[in-house]
């Protein structure tokens, strides 16, 4: 069967889809991209067995419908260096057969049969759905990613927690020293319910999520998630176990404010780190009346640094360590001009958020002190 399809369309489709698949697979068929073929649509697939990534596209023309498979790094190097143009490919599906032409050349490669090649996992039980826009979805990935565990000592934490209830949806990253809590009032739910969605997925959807447009369909059960746009749908095992009550380790009645120029704050403390101790990176915040001071010492090399930021600050003099590049994470991932520090002790986590919430959400971010040695 012969089918006609933009060269780059095609490239960039099955680029998109590529990060699904691990560099090592258990099943050799999971190396390779699924190609169905249903009359003008031409729908590709990427699978590792937990998620499954689809993308569907229009083809210029086809002879007839099929599914078959080839290999991810064989088509992908085969399109790279092919310029725009409408290619067609000719799959013998007895033999597994392969060719191409496009207008200045040809290749031959050999296909897989897709009868091995994993089908999507069925929503069974009682399944929640959900719609919102892409912007909720994308601000709520962005925000929280950076906050989630990278060890497997206790799973749950390595995801992002949606948390749906009445009055909004939230969403919660952390790793036991910072916390990152994003509600937005734009979606609600009729009774509390939640999902723990892993990194992986959560790292292709905010690839995919900052190219597309319009509202994003969510649907899950108690094992399955699966998001849907107008150019994709992906569908991901969830991790199974309870979240932590993040509500629990927010600190309540943070009577010391600090306002900060977000830019400013994040550039001193790049600079006071370089003569911070690398394995600690503590930082020392000392606030006193519109005054703050950054400073931060390697006793081992003899180094260190201090540096003065006005703030808004009106309250009595307080100095709390924090983990530098932790704070630094923080700064990087809001995006107002100004931050404020909520505190209420050295020993107590600080509360940091956009001195400007935008409008329908709210954005806090939690980090852990250090205790300081003076």
């Amino acid at each position: 069967m012969k089918f006609k399809v933009s060269s780059a369309a095609l490239f960039g489709r099955l680029t998109s889809i590529n990060r699904v698949l691990n560099s090592k697979n258990s099943f050799p068929i999971l190396d390779c991209f699924l190609f169905d073929i249903q009359g003008t649509q031409l729908s590709l697939t990427a699978s590792d067995s937990e998620t499954t990534l689809i993308t569907t596209m229009d083809i210029i023309e086809s002879a007839q419908d099929a599914r078959f498979c080839i290999k991810a790094k064989t088509i992908l190097d085969s399109l790279k260096e092919i310029a725009d143009q409408p290619i067609t490919l000719d799959v013998n599906l007895d033999t597994m057969e392969i060719h191409g032409e496009y207008q200045n050349g040809s290749f031959n490669i050999v296909g897989e049969r897709a009868d091995e090649y994993p089908t999507p996992h069925n929503m069974e039980g009682e399944v929640f759905t959900f719609d919102m826009k892409q912007s909720t979805l994308l601000g709520g990935i962005n925000h929280t990613l950076f906050a989630t565990a990278d060890d497997e000592i206790r799973p749950v934490m390595t995801g992002i927690y949606f948390d749906f209830t009445p009055e909004n949806v939230v969403f919660v990253g952390t790793d036991g020293r910072k916390l990152v809590r994003n509600k937005d009032f734009s979606v609600t739910s009729e009774q509390q319910v939640g999902f723990i969605l892993p990194k992986k997925p959560a790292n292709i959807m905010k690839s995919l999520l900052a190219k597309v447009e319009g509202d994003i369909t969510l649907t899950f059960n108690d094992k399955l998630a699966q998001i849907i746009s107008a150019d994709f749908t992906l569908t991901c095992r969830l991790i199974d176990g309870r979240y932590p009550n993040y509500n629990s380790v927010i600190p309540q009645n943070n009577p010391y404010v600090a306002r900060i120029d977000r830019a400013a704050l994040a550039s001193t403390l790049k600079r006071v780190l370089v003569f911070s101790s690398q394995s600690s990176a503590q930082v020392k915040l000392s606030f006193k009346k519109d005054l703050l001071t950054v400073s931060g010492q390697d006793v081992d090399f003899s180094t260190s640094a201090e540096e003065r930021l006005i703030c808004e600050y009106d309250a009595p003099a307080m100095n709390i360590g924090f983990k530098g590049t932790l704070l630094l994470d923080i700064l990087n991932n809001l995006e107002s001009a100004e931050v404020t520090f909520q505190l209420a002790d050295p020993s107590r986590a600080g509360i940091i958020m956009p001195a400007e919430q935008r409008e329908g959400e709210e954005v806090l971010m939690l980090l852990m002190p250090m205790m300081l040695n003076d």
